[in-house]
């Protein structure tokens, strides 16, 4: 497997960790005492070491969580009612904290809560609308969130039950709640834990990754009634704050573009498959890695045009949840790339513009080669 030539350091890291923000990331900002940041520097070290134990936590529920049934995997949109609610852990580390918002409540004076529920919401919608899957587990699990977790957190996560917002430190990161592609990235690795159950560590943990990446997009996409060539493709923008020069934390039509800053470095992501990483850290590379099958999606739904969620986003989709096949929960890149291949075939046929955009799409990021028959 080809490795990067780009170097970084990072601390080490528990296993299957779900947080948005990579460890990478949070090494380098805890070294940013140097550069006057002392707050976002201690903030990112204790986002580290609260990190260990919730990851644990997270990996034991997904372990325990059932296939969706094949009757869940389209629903009806009228018969599905989102069910929400919102928790404040009142800047603690104690889930789930105090009831704040439920479905039928008006906003409230907080932005973050209403942010969280709100993005709950456009993420419901689009797995119901464009779908036809009722939440998350594809039988209406209720869509739980706590904000305003720990004391300047400096990262969002699925726990296996809920959604998890930090407030930022204020320096680098603010409220993780601002950013719609944020929450329907931690929401989508629940629909892969009810489905494929991607193995969070390697090239599948790098397809987990980026699996939360296309509903994270999508869902900002869909609430916006955007088009694919008028999408951003960025993942968490507007999380930094202006002191950072950056718009994201990942670019997926142009992965390794969307951060070069003096405390943060420069955005390590690879575009294909000659910049692969190789490395223990971050999970074997599950935040890097994505990159390469981020920028298969955005290149296949950008030659597609029209709404992402239509074409190439119902291929990623049936891929996941397996309608035209079940997928390896170990699968590599290549495994993956076939599976999309197959169930653009069963979709939309063997002639169709559909299936040669992803055909296209992988063998520009390299995952797919002359030499890969169909």
């Amino acid at each position: 497997m080809p490795t990067s030539s780009r170097a970084f350091s990072a601390l080490p890291q528990p296993l299957r960790a779900r947080s948005i923000v990579p460890p990478y990331l949070l090494a380098r900002i805890a070294q940013a005492d140097s550069f006057g940041m002392a707050r976002a520097a201690e903030a990112a070290r204790r986002s580290l070491l609260a990190d260990p134990p919730l990851r644990l936590e997270r990996e034991h529920a997904a372990d325990r969580s059932p296939a969706t049934p094949p009757s869940a995997l389209a629903v009806p949109v009228t018969a599905a009612v989102v069910d929400r609610t919102v928790f404040d852990a009142g800047n603690t580390e104690t889930l789930p904290g105090r009831e704040v918002r439920r479905e039928a409540d008006a906003p409230v004076d907080d932005v973050a809560v209403n942010e969280a529920f709100d993005g709950l919401g456009a993420t419901h919608a689009l797995l119901l609308e464009a779908f036809g899957r009722d939440s998350v587990d594809g039988t209406g699990l209720p869509l739980l969130a706590t904000v305003h977790y720990g004391r300047d957190y400096d990262n969002a996560f699925w726990d296996g039950e809920r959604m998890v917002f930090g407030d930022g430190d204020g320096e680098v990161f603010g409220r993780f709640t601002a950013s719609l592609s944020v929450i329907g990235h931690e929401l989508a690795h629940g629909v892969t834990q009810f489905t494929a159950g991607l193995i969070y560590e390697g090239q599948s943990g790098a397809l987990n990754e980026s699996f939360s990446d296309v509903l994270g997009a999508l869902v900002e996409q869909h609430q916006l009634g955007q088009r694919a060539d008028a999408a951003s493709w960025l993942i968490g923008e507007g999380l930094f704050t202006d002191a950072v020069e950056g718009r994201a934390l990942r670019s997926m039509i142009a992965p390794g573009t969307a951060y070069d800053d003096d405390v943060l470095g420069r955005d390590p992501q690879p575009a294909d498959m000659a910049g692969y990483v190789d490395t223990r850290d971050d999970n074997g590379g599950v935040h890097l890695n994505s990159g390469i099958p981020n920028r298969a999606f955005a290149l296949a739904a950008t030659e597609l045009g029209g709404f992402a969620w239509e074409r190439a986003g119902q291929v990623w989709y049936d891929t996941v949840v397996g309608l035209a096949a079940p997928l390896d929960p170990r699968s590599t890149f290549e495994q993956f790339a076939e599976a999309t291949m197959g169930a653009a075939r069963a979709r939309f046929g063997e002639e169709s513009a559909e299936l040669s955009a992803i055909d296209r799409a992988w063998r520009t990021v390299g995952v797919r080669s002359d030499d890969t028959p169909g």
